[in-house]
């Protein structure tokens, strides 16, 4: 048979991206004052980040010493790089500690790292058009990205399930970051198309390194790497660079024949402000958030089992089925990236010590014999009510249940919680622990004075909206 080769139509998702990232007033005043705690809040977990080696020992210049004109301040260090290295640095300590929030749908993901894009660039631009003369960007341009980045990856993740296929959700996070960078740096509805059809084409990672026998480290900056690839496609698309129209639906050679098992993907619902409205916040436990509300169960439990755990002959998990599938693990954990995505030990962490850091998962605590011997008697048992409300809409709760059983037959109260401290029904109580976090991380590099300066610049939205991005960036310069 002999193809017709004439100008393929637009594959519609291409189309729908590039219409919503440069329209204006899509952006609801809820979702602007939730953009301003997703900010703070992911801000500081890449400070935390940075008391780990494993971590800054991937920061930096790829070449030592470049000098780089208007170059991107990466927070709480004295680094300036381009805005596709910046990206990855700032992206790569937002999540390094699996702290910052976090979305659940048929697909997994944390739409905060593509604020590793958004903050590198916006910089970038800000000192570029400053030296040229023109005013820099403001803060308001970033938490507006921010929104719209959260709203294309989410959306994505309602009803595409990447991880069906053995590809990670950071492919999601390359095709927000590119689509809002486009338009930050200018980019024409055909031009946000070019560079976001070329992201679809870069594919995805596999997910294996997040999953037994090869979980690792690379799941703390595979997001980071996806944000800067995004920065890079749009430079690229803004300079010229062609894109590929029907990059999803091409028969045998596109994304959807290639990697989506012939499915076609789809956007869920319009897009809109609906993710940054309902997105989780990790308040309490830098862990895998579907173990989010298994950790609060342990720790409620902790004092009625701290003296009474050789008496111990099973823990009952009850979970909803993502958490099955990506986080019941048995057996040897062999490193922080394995613990922190282990339900057993996050359960057994919460229940033996009565709280969870990131300390817990290096391997000085790791080696306690008493969490191992938890681990083997911890029974992980489907509840299909919680894999139900996990999908509802009008829920998205992430449920747990744990109940002790001892030798002597007796047992505690089944201890369930059904939405985690960072869930909307939970804002009231959550953003007050949300600040409170936000401090601890911001004092873990800045001495007090500086820092309370930090904290007056989140202190009113209508403020901080009004701060130019370089002057914002300097605040957190060491």
């Amino acid at each position: 048979m002999v193809l017709e080769n004439k100008m393929a139509k637009v594959d519609p998702i291409l189309e729908e991206i590039a219409n919503y990232v440069l329209k204006e007033d899509v952006v609801t005043k809820e979702a602007m004052d939730t953009a301003k705690y997703v900010l703070l809040d992911s801000l500081g977990c890449g400070l935390l980040a940075l008391r780990f080696p494993e971590c800054t020992k991937l920061l930096g210049s790829i070449v030592p010493g470049t000098v780089v004109p208007h170059g991107t301040r990466v927070p709480g260090t004295s680094l300036v790089l381009d805005p596709v290295q910046g990206a990855f640095n700032i992206g790569t300590t937002i999540r390094w500690l699996d702290y910052s929030d976090t979305w659940l749908a048929a697909e997994w993901g944390h739409p905060s790292d593509n604020l590793g894009g958004i903050l590198a660039t916006a910089d970038y631009l800000s000192r570029k058009n400053i030296s040229e003369g023109k005013p820099p960007l403001l803060m308001e341009d970033v938490l507006i990205a921010s929104v719209k980045a959260h709203e294309i990856q989410g959306v994505l993740a309602l009803e595409n399930s990447l991880n069906r296929q053995g590809l990670d959700h950071v492919l999601f996070v390359k095709i927000a970051t590119t689509a809002v960078v486009t338009a930050m740096l200018g980019g024409t509805k055909e031009e946000v198309m070019n560079a976001v059809s070329n992201a679809w084409v870069d594919n995805g990672s596999l997910r294996t390194y997040r999953h037994f026998p090869n979980a690792g480290s690379r799941k703390s900056w595979a997001a980071g790497d996806a944000t800067s690839r995004g920065v890079r496609l749009a430079m690229m698309a803004v300079n010229g660079e062609m894109g590929y129209p029907t990059a999803l639906s091409a028969p045998d050679w596109g994304f959807q024949d290639v990697q989506f098992g012939g499915k076609e993907l789809r956007l869920a619902r319009p897009l809109g402000s609906y993710v940054m409205e309902n997105i989780l916040f990790k308040i309490s436990f830098p862990a895998e958030f579907h173990a989010q509300t298994a950790a609060e169960c342990a720790i409620k439990l902790h004092p009625q089992i701290l003296d009474l755990l050789d008496e111990i002959s099973k823990v009952t998990i009850y979970t909803h089925e993502s958490a099955v599938r990506i986080i019941d693990k048995k057996g040897p954990l062999h490193n922080p990236a394995d613990r922190d995505h282990c339900l057993q030990y996050i359960t057994a962490i919460g229940l033996i010590f009565g709280t969870i850091t990131a300390e817990h998962y290096e391997d000085e605590i790791a080696a306690d014999p008493r969490i191992d011997n938890l681990r083997d008697k911890m029974e992980v048992v489907e509840d299909e009510q919680y894999s139900t409300d996990y999908l509802d809409p009008s829920k998205r709760s992430i449920a747990n249940a744990i109940q002790i059983h001892f030798e002597n037959g007796t047992a505690t109260e089944k201890i369930a919680q059904e939405f985690p401290l960072g869930h909307k029904f939970r804002r009231e109580e959550g953003i007050p622990k949300l600040l409170e976090k936000f401090r601890n991380n911001v004092e873990t590099r800045f001495p007090k004075r500086h820092a309370e300066k930090i904290y007056g610049v989140f202190d009113n939205l209508e403020i901080l909206k009004k701060i130019a991005v370089n002057e914002f960036m300097d605040e957190f310069t060491i």
